[in-house]
């Protein structure tokens, strides 16, 4: 259990999560309140980050979910193990006769079988799936359902029952009320909204791109050896990346991704080559490619505090232009 916010974001800092209050905030209500938690953002944010890290500084199992289309209850929830209730039919076929011994017409021995219908479909033959795992895990569980905006709107209808209630209902053994409530964690890309009725059962916690200072906290924790210098370089150009009007904007897994790279190409510093030569890491479309590569040189202008460079009038002013695209 979380003592306070700032346990909360201390704790999370040790996993090598670095969040700001607000999500701390989420964090510790939702544990003291026992409510999911949704969470929106871009891509690459670190939505399902905060739920592992939140698993690991509490203790708890982590359970996910990972939702797509055309998920339906049987994978999510539960399925029967055919083959096990097959075997257990070929085991006990002399028991069933045995039963059936005595039986005159069909419709006595129908009842007769019927009356063991409680062996074969019981708890021994369900395989659980993600949600019956963390209902009725009896250790501290957390509950990762990934990306339910992929999922179709009849399954998120069925979510409902898990959000409201803990508990999930079986036909042939009845309702399974949650030996001990897991907390939930549900994420979200925004490719659809997201109903209503889902988020008045949710604490609601939306992620955008970090600010300058907090995504170079970020970096200088999860790529460790980085030069400082390097590391506001690297910074500075992705936040400048995302004033951009690209098809999919750069995400701080991303900037990390980059960071290694450039780590990997031994650079201390950036220059207009090397972001050239490592475009392809930052950005997945060929056409923010070369929406970038068009407006790389003011960027690189933008970091250096020079004046942004006006369109070059030849082939001459455009080598020159390159030749300073340093950033320090």
């Amino acid at each position: 259990m979380f003592d306070s916010v700032e346990q909360v974001r201390e704790s999370l800092e040790k996993q090598g999560y670095i969040c700001d209050k607000n999500i701390a905030t989420v964090v510790y209500l939702a544990e003291q309140l026992e409510k999911p938690v949704l969470v929106e953002g871009p891509a690459g944010v670190g939505k399902t980050e905060l739920a592992k890290v939140v698993a690991a500084a509490t203790g708890r199992n982590l359970v996910r979910l990972q939702c797509y289309e055309g998920l339906d209850e049987a994978k999510a929830l539960y399925e029967w193990e055919y083959s096990k209730q097959l075997l257990y039919t070929q085991i006990l076929k002399e028991k069933f006769a045995e039963a059936l011994a005595g039986a005159t017409t069909l419709r006595e021995a129908a009842e007769r079988v019927g009356r063991e219908d409680s062996i074969f479909f019981s708890e021994r033959f369900i395989v659980p799936r993600p949600l019956l795992r963390a209902i009725t895990a009896e250790e501290p569980t957390l509950l990762l359902v990934d990306e339910v905006d992929k999922s179709d709107p009849e399954f998120e209808a069925f979510l409902l029952e898990v959000l409201s209630d803990f508990q999930v209902s079986v036909p042939e053994v009845g309702t399974i009320a949650a030996a001990a409530k897991p907390l939930v964690f549900l994420t979200s890309n925004d490719a659809r909204e997201m109903t209503d009725a889902l988020k008045r059962r949710c604490l609601h916690l939306f992620i955008d791109f970090p600010g300058e200072e907090l995504e170079l906290r970020i970096l200088d924790a999860k790529v460790p050896g980085i030069d400082r210098r390097l590391a506001e370089d690297v910074v500075r150009v992705m936040q400048r990346l995302r004033e951009l009007d690209l098809k999919k904007t750069p995400s701080i897994s991303e900037t990390l991704d980059w960071s290694r790279a450039l780590l990997a190409l031994n650079a201390n510093e950036l220059d207009e080559d090397l972001v050239q030569d490592t475009l392809n890491v930052i950005l997945k479309y060929e056409g923010d490619i070369r929406k970038a590569q068009g407006e790389l040189g003011k960027l690189i202008a933008q970091k250096t505090g020079q004046p942004v460079p006006e369109e070059p009038a030849g082939q001459g002013a455009r080598v020159a232009a390159a030749k300073k695209g340093v950033l320090h």
